[in-house]
């Protein structure tokens, strides 16, 4: 067992002890009257087609379907100056439709016969404490930072296994700090160690023991303003900083916005994937008027490195999309983007959007850790439609439908297509 997993199961029964006085406190709330738990269906469609990819040993596309099931407990504190409580997630994904060729979409674990497995399920458990508005939490964690996003994009969401702390002490700053030591991939119901990736590759030569990040978030000006310092490290392959600041301003029916970052990473420790010089800088502006909401967008990728990240998460680079990332070396890149809410015209619950980024300048050589010299293309057109069942039997059932064209001339074309259906049950 996992050294963290076996800590946090031995923690769990203190916190539950000292939980028990606050049980006979329910009017005023702690460890039960505080308690929230939610169970979410999921049913996910992927198809993923590498256009360009030829030859009898290349996987040339990737469909699977597949149900998933979150169940997410959360308890409140029990009463006194030192409030306990327990975390727990529950998660299990079952095969609808795969097939030998088809594997590797991210939504099933894959065997050592080539097939996806019937299913896979995981209990994760976390027990917390809170002393007036700092909190510690021990076991099963999802992080969202802008060193370590929180990338719920396929069926089941990842989590870490790990300590970590928030402290809202002091009015409209948020601290946090926290140490991991393994991961359950989003495709997995093990803990497994970290992996890097730079750009778009899987770093699958090295792998580190610990992930350690440290920052904070202040909100200002009304809350309107939000500037963010952070550090994370891999330990031993890199580390990493990250500046950002977001603001929204409203003028009159407009809303206009601002969402800027800058990230300096380079190698770390025994540095055992040589070395990492990659600085990152983006910009994405917003401009909204009823329902509709226009951005624009910059990314720039500086040093000899593509963009470094822990597998496989996402990042809030401005320009990265679930498809492509657009942080290859050395590339540029520029977006427009348009969304529109349909409740503006009295039809609430429906979305859609599109986006447009293209991006130039990418080392294909560095990006692609060898090969020949030449500068890199690639552009993603995305499409998006979401509803909400607003009223009726099935109130609350979310449907969302992606289509994506990514095409380059340093790695794979993707056509892509994604249905999802989300439905969620308040059971506390």
């Amino acid at each position: 067992m996992n050294p963290i997993c076996s800590i946090s199961l031995r923690f769990l029964p203190l916190a539950i002890a000292g939980a028990i006085p606050g049980l006979t406190n329910a009017a005023d709330g702690g460890f039960i009257d505080g308690s929230t738990a939610t169970l979410n269906a999921r049913n996910y469609y992927f198809s993923r087609d590498f256009s360009d990819i030829v030859g009898p040993n290349q996987q040339s596309r990737a469909e699977e379907w597949a149900q998933g099931f979150i169940l997410n407990f959360k308890s409140g504190y029990t009463e006194g100056p030192v409030g306990f409580g327990v975390d727990a997630i529950g998660l299990l994904g079952i095969k609808l439709d795969s097939g030998r060729g088809r594997v590797n979409s991210g939504l099933l674990p894959l065997q050592e016969d080539g097939e996806a497995a019937d299913d896979y399920s995981r209990l994760g458990l976390t027990g917390k404490v809170r002393i007036s508005k700092t909190e510690l939490k021990l076991g099963e964690l999802q992080p969202n930072l802008p060193v370590l996003a929180f990338s719920d994009i396929r069926l089941l969401p990842p989590s870490y296994q790990g300590l970590s702390v928030t402290s809202n002490e002091i009015a409209g700053l948020t601290l946090q700090a926290g140490h991991l030591n393994s991961t359950s991939l989003r495709n997995e119901s093990g803990d497994d160690k970290m992996l890097a990736m730079l750009g778009h590759l899987p770093q699958r030569g090295a792998v580190s023991d610990a992930f350690n990040y440290t920052g904070g978030d202040y909100a200002f000006n009304a809350a309107r303003s939000t500037a963010s310092v952070w550090y994370g490290q891999l330990e031993d392959i890199y580390n990493q900083r990250f500046l950002g600041l977001k603001h929204s301003q409203s003028l009159g029916a407009w809303t206009l916005g601002a969402n800027l970052g800058y990230y300096d990473a380079q190698e770390d420790g025994e540095r055992l994937l040589g070395d990492i010089d990659n600085q990152a800088l983006f910009a994405l502006l917003s401009v909204k008027h009823g329902g509709h909401t226009l951005y624009l967008g910059y990314q720039a990728m500086y040093g000899d490195s593509a963009f470094p990240r822990v597998f496989a998460n996402i990042t809030p680079l401005g320009n990265e999309v679930p498809t492509y990332e657009f942080a290859s070396a050395d590339e540029r890149s520029w977006q427009v983007r348009y969304d529109y809410d349909f409740s503006a015209i009295g039809v609430p619950g429906l979305v859609a959007g599109v986006r447009y980024i293209r991006g130039d300048n990418v080392d294909a050589q560095a990006t692609n850790r060898g090969g020949s010299r030449f500068d890199g293309k690639d552009f993603e057109r995305d499409l998006d439609i979401g509803y909400v069942v607003q009223s009726g039997t099935l109130k609350g059932l979310g449907v969302r439908m992606r289509n994506v064209v990514a095409r380059s001339n340093y790695r794979s074309d993707i056509d892509e297509n994604r249905l999802i259906f989300n439905y969620s049950w308040n059971l506390l």
